[in-house]
């Protein structure tokens, strides 16, 4: 019994979350049990033409979907509970959540269709629930959603605590301030393995609460009465938006949401007792023409630039309710996830123009993050004491510090693994390592399709972006070998074709010259006669134009 006990493995793995930030996606393997922890979406980078979203690649868990005991939830933000929609539909696993996520994942399901309808069950902090061969403990942290909680999960071999995204919020706007007390006694009784989120860890110090805000919100409310205040800030961040409430109350301001994903997870959190929204100050965003400009708040999406939130569409002047003009102010209450700054910035110039004012957190304190800074970082590894670590949730970068700072807390390098999306750290009572890979990497969602669009497809929209496409259409007769019309040419993205007419000419003579010589050679193959047509042309539009545009030969046969 000893002896197979001790050649028993525990498999951890990420399939999202590293070097990256969002798409988290942890999985945890005991023999013929698997939990799954955290579900979460990325949003597409500059170069995934048309894609809205991406998912981690859930092969591996659709080859094992037998051994799925459960798929746990820190805290309800896209980045955790996002792709759950989509894997749901292959994986039929219960899902285990705090109430605000599971709302706000219900509220996600509807907008799809399944088979049978995912089964959610709904926890608290402090519950445990048995998953095979592992129990998992759900923590009340601090973040800036409520509801969330760091995981820990008992194995055969020992425990892992999986931290979810934290902070230490001493005074939190609502409930009670992160349990260090039970992760205090956990560390006592020996933690296997720590998996920590790394995000803030280049920052020193600690992050402030989330009151801060509130002052800063006071302090603008009360120096801009002659103005209508336009704030932008993180759906999912339900104490931000309470905090604003609240202080339009207390100005005697009504309140106006407009975008989707804000009114989504407002409705849910209302809907559970998560915001108390004092009667009367909520109005529907078609009614703020009958009030004065200077009795309104409007809260927005759109604090990150996405190109069809509501605040972007006010900015270009396509938002169907909201027209924004000099006697507005608007709040961006949210910092620039890395990557998002330019699109920040084009709203912010945008606004300018319009003779609006902005205020933004680089200028105001009116953001702060949801995220533990170097001193909260090193707290949780001195209260668990773990074996064995491993960062998550952040770029290289992030989790390259995270190691440092492990081996400052007096960590044995050896015992920490910086993983790799797919990576498998496999531990028994032997020691940690990590032994081979699984299937990983990321699927793209456009539109309905999930997983049509692929790098080939990316390729070629980006081919087709740059470069623009040529179509050339004949018709031939391979009985008598002869060109019978065309070649036609159609141009599109590659140059004006009313100042182009000599290029063109010359385009149709070198494909009509391809197709003869291939038919003067008895070569009647439809792939041979579109091959000789597409690098003739190549060579010339790129001797002459220095361009490649994608060429699409269209030969029909009489």
């Amino acid at each position: 019994m000893t002896k197979n006990r001790a050649t028993k493995k525990l498999k951890v793995m990420m399939l999202g979350g590293l070097n990256e930030i969002g798409k988290n996606l942890a999985v945890i393997e005991y023999e013929d049990d698997i939990v799954i922890i955290d579900c979460g979406l990325g949003f597409p980078d500059d170069d995934m033409l048309g894609i809205d979203l991406v998912i981690p690649d859930i092969t591996y868990l659709e080859k094992n979907k037998e051994k799925i005991r459960g798929i746990l939830i820190t805290h309800g933000h896209e980045d955790h509970i996002g792709a759950l929609p989509y894997v749901l539909k292959s994986i039929d696993a219960p899902v285990y959540a705090t109430r605000l996520a599971l709302g706000i994942l219900q509220n996600k399901l509807a907008e799809h269709r399944y088979d049978m309808y995912p089964t959610l069950e709904c926890v608290q902090a402090g519950d445990t629930v048995k998953l095979g061969a592992f129990t998992a403990e759900f923590i009340r942290v601090n973040h800036s959603i409520a509801d969330a909680c760091c995981i820990a999960l008992k194995t055969p071999l020992g425990t892992i605590i999986h931290s979810g995204d934290f902070k230490l919020d001493l005074t939190p706007i609502e409930g009670e301030m992160m349990n260090l007390a039970r992760l205090g006694e956990l560390g006592n009784k020996g933690v296997l393995l720590l998996m920590c989120e790394s995000t803030n860890v280049e920052r020193s110090g600690y992050t402030p609460s989330e009151r801060t805000v509130g002052a800063s919100l006071d302090n603008i409310f009360m120096r801009n009465k002659d103005k209508r205040l336009i704030i932008s800030t993180f759906s999912s961040n339900v104490h931000r938006v309470q905090q604003i409430i609240n202080t339009s109350a207390a100005y005697g301001r009504k309140v106006a949401v407009t975008g989707r994903s804000m009114l989504n997870v407002l409705s849910a959190a209302i809907e559970l007792g998560y915001m108390d929204v004092p009667e009367g100050v909520l109005i529907d965003i078609n009614e703020i023409k009958r009030f004065n400009p200077e009795n309104l708040t409007v809260i927005t999406t759109g604090s990150q630039g996405e190109p069809m939130s509501a605040l972007y569409r006010m900015a270009f002047s396509d938002h169907d309710k909201v027209t924004l003009g000099p006697n507005d102010l608007v709040v961006i209450s949210a910092t620039p996830i890395p990557g998002n700054e330019k699109l920040v910035n084009k709203i912010v110039n945008e606004l300018y123009k319009k003779g609006v004012s902005v205020f933004k957190d680089s200028s105001v304190e009116v953001h702060v993050s949801g995220h533990a800074c170097r001193e909260e970082l090193k707290l949780m590894h001195a209260l668990t004491k773990p074996k064995y670590f491993m960062p998550i949730h952040g770029e290289y970068k992030h989790l390259a510090e995270h190691k440092k700072l492990a081996e400052y807390m007096g960590m044995e390098p050896q015992n920490i693994f910086v993983s790799e999306i797919g990576k498998v750290l496999e531990i028994d009572n032997k020691g940690a390592r990590f032994n081979g890979t699984v299937p990983s990497g990321r699927v793209l969602i456009d539109g309905l399709g999930v997983g049509d669009v692929g790098n080939i497809v990316l390729r070629d929209r980006r081919h087709l972006g740059e470069d623009g496409l040529i179509v050339v259409v004949a018709t031939v007769d391979t009985d008598d070998l002869s060109i019978c019309s065309g070649p036609d040419v159609v141009s599109r993205g590659f140059v004006y074709v009313r100042e182009s007419e000599e290029l063109l000419d010359e385009i149709k003579e070198i494909s009509r010259n391809a197709l003869q010589s291939c038919l003067d050679n008895n070569m009647t193959e439809w792939n041979q006669l579109k091959s000789r047509v597409k690098d003739d042309l190549s060579k010339f539009l790129y001797q002459k134009t220095k361009r490649k545009p994608m060429i699409l030969p269209v030969v029909m046969n009489v």
